[in-house]
């Protein structure tokens, strides 16, 4: 069975959840307690009674009942594929079912209805996959089984049991994998091969060149430093994941970490002639956060203002007490700047890992593609979140909005 499904594609961690959580096998033995007398059939059994179309199936309550608490959907058929009876989460897979009706009419996936052909024609179980896009992208794992219910006396009646498993987040997180293994070796990749074409230059032409070397041994520190805070951006970000079901506990104050961050990148703000304004309250606002998390979240937004808004020669950082919509105390942490601007359609994808406006210019100030991703993920972790807005031309503000904690001492961070 193992080696079948991984011939249709099926990853190993779908097959150890199909493993370990067979919903048609613990619906089986259900079926046995509350029905009595069941067998699940093995062969074709031999032909079915009669089936009055004017009345519903005889044990319909009960089994609508045992299958109305299912968190996953589940349909039962009769031996000519109609209707029986489903629980309330199958009509988000087909919202058209009836009871009574042929279900072939409603499941319109081919390989769905194949697999409800085999199970009724062969009385065996059957597994299957399939695809749907409408209303959206969503992957599917189906079980249909044959079940036979005894009617008293040596009376039996078969139907088909179907039950269903949603995939989409599993393919999406493999997708995901994907996709951020493919960009991480692309970014790696590009100075790797800078610095090795470099070598072989140093190596060859340019051996008895001093001005070359010279040159080109600068474009390998920069490369080298690329690459050095790509996978530090990396490690960062797998440590906040690795952590991001533990809320931090210890009380911080916002303040004093905003005064460290300007202060460790005034010498950058010089360097592109921008000036840093602070406006900060004067009662301390306090957070449960990891201090060093939260320093490198606003170092990301502030530099990112430097790099990208230096054009506005201004930045601006605001912190003030605020109310959420469901009217709880915050913090809010907004970085301003003055530049360019983002385009509208760049906004909602700006948190993405890899995900750039400009490749060339992101590159070229430094950038790794992840530093939004990671000022995400800390502020998921701090309970919080992050929102931006921009207009083209005006410049672009990215807030931190985070739950603020009252009537505890904090840590400061500052030196004495």
């Amino acid at each position: 069975m193992y080696h079948e499904l991984r011939k249709r594609g099926t990853s190993r961690m779908a097959i150890d959840e199909h493993r370990r959580d067979s919903w048609p096998n613990r619906l089986r033995g259900a079926l046995r307690v509350l029905l009595g007398h069941t067998d699940i059939a093995a062969g074709t059994g031999g032909a079915p009674p009669a089936i009055d179309r004017e009345r519903t199936h005889p044990q319909g309550p009960l089994i609508e009942q045992l299958i109305g608490g299912l968190p996953a959907p589940a349909i039962v058929l009769d031996r000519e594929a109609r209707v029986i009876a489903f629980n309330e989460a199958a009509t988000s897979i087909a919202p058209a079912l009836r009871r009574g009706e042929p279900a072939l009419i409603v499941l319109r996936m081919p390989e769905l209805v194949d697999a409800i052909r085999r199970a009724g024609t062969r009385r065996e179980p059957q597994r299957v996959e399939f695809f749907e896009r409408v209303p959206l992208d969503r992957w599917f794992e189906a079980f249909v089984t044959p079940v036979r219910l005894a009617t008293g006396g040596d009376g039996h009646y078969d139907i088909l049991l179907m039950t269903f498993n949603d995939l989409s987040p599993l393919r999406r997180v493999e997708e995901m994998r994907a996709d951020f293994v493919a960009n991480a070796s692309h970014e790696l990749r590009t100075p790797l091969a800078a610095l090795l074409g470099f070598v072989e230059t140093l190596q060859g032409p340019a051996k008895d060149d001093p001005v070359a070397r010279e040159k080109f041994l600068a474009i390998m520190q920069g490369q080298a430093t690329r690459m050095a805070r790509l996978i530090d951006d990396l490690l960062s970000l797998s440590r906040i994941e690795l952590n991001a079901h533990l809320p931090p506990n210890t009380p911080v104050e916002l303040a004093p970490i905003v005064r460290q961050v300007v202060d460790g990148l005034q010498t950058l703000a010089r360097d592109r002639g921008v000036e840093i304004k602070v406006t900060a309250p004067a009662e301390p606002l306090i957070v449960l956060g990891d201090r060093d998390e939260l320093v490198r979240a606003l170092e990301n937004l502030v530099e990112n203002a430097l790099k990208y808004g230096a054009a506005g020669k201004r930045v601006d950082i605001t912190l003030t007490r605020a109310r959420t919509r469901a009217d709880t105390p915050e913090a809010h942490i907004a970085v301003r700047d003055y530049g360019p601007g983002i385009a509208p359609e760049h906004l909602p994808r700006l948190t993405e890992r890899f995900y750039r406006v400009d490749v060339a210019d992101s590159r070229a100030q430094g950038g790794t593609g992840l530093g939004l991703a990671l000022v995400k993920h800390v502020l998921n972790r701090h309970g919080g979140r992050l929102s931006i807005e921009s207009t083209l031309g005006a410049g672009a503000s990215f807030a931190m909005h985070l739950p603020l904690r009252t009537g505890e001492p904090a840590e400061t961070g500052e030196l004495s």
